[in-house]
């Protein structure tokens, strides 16, 4: 579904992403894994048309999304969860949800059936629908995020460092749900420092370091290299 071939990304004279290769297929989860500082959220903010490629190509299903606006993504089918779990704090849970399904405001029959489902999946958020959403907890606002992305209805989504600051609790949940999301037949790509979450979800995985895949392989395979450490630690 997602074709990214030898893709960078650039800061000026700094070169974040170096030439970065790889697939991701239909209905699968991939993680993209790596210390910080090694290009993970440039590369997905690159996807996700937030940041322009210095070079390389990002193909969806055969049509190329190099230089789309994050707009001309979404509408693509393709969904971005950012590390900064940002919500609207002053609207409420339901109209933050609303607006994830902007792109499909004229079909009100479609986003009622959307809401349905994702009320079902994340049920707290269905118990606080009138609540601003600036008064919920960090795990309830992961929650939010993850929801109004789903509002789009994307055949591919995008999630950065979504246990980032949780607690333990909290991420064991959010990862039920990602499980959740793989088994109805999602394409997920996953970015995450949280190796063993990470891996105990994924089909494949990629690890990065310094802008570069320096390891890829299914998830069994990077479990277990003996270099995983090493890429992690700077050895």
């Amino acid at each position: 579904m997602l074709d990214i071939a030898d893709l960078s990304v650039s800061y000026g004279a700094i070169r974040a992403v170096r030439g970065i290769s790889f697939t991701l297929r239909a209905g699968e989860l991939v993680s993209l894994l790596g210390a910080n500082g090694a290009g993970k959220s440039s590369t997905i903010k690159c996807i996700a048309g937030a940041l322009k490629a210095s070079g390389g190509s990002i193909t969806l299903e055969g049509k190329a999304i190099t230089s789309a606006s994050p707009e001309q993504v979404v509408r693509a089918g393709l969904a971005t969860v950012p590390e900064t779990r940002d919500v609207f704090p002053d609207l409420t849970v339901a109209e933050n949800l609303m607006l994830g399904a902007y792109i499909h405001r004229r079909d009100p029959a479609g986003n009622r059936e959307n809401l349905e489902k994702l009320n079902a999946l994340f049920p707290r958020l269905a118990e606080r629908s009138s609540q601003p959403a600036g008064t919920l907890s960090g795990g309830e606002q992961q929650m939010l995020v993850i929801a109004r992305a789903l509002m789009s209805r994307p055949r591919i989504l995008l999630l950065d460092e979504p246990s980032l600051g949780l607690a333990p609790s909290i991420v064991e949940r959010i990862f039920e749900m990602i499980e959740t999301l793989k088994k109805s037949g999602l394409t997920i790509l996953l970015v995450e420092q949280n190796v063993n979450q990470a891996l105990a979800v994924a089909d494949r995985a990629f690890v990065m370091r310094l802008g570069a895949i320096v390891a890829s392989g299914t998830a069994e395979e990077i479990r277990s290299t003996s270099d995983l450490s090493a890429h992690y630690l700077g050895g």
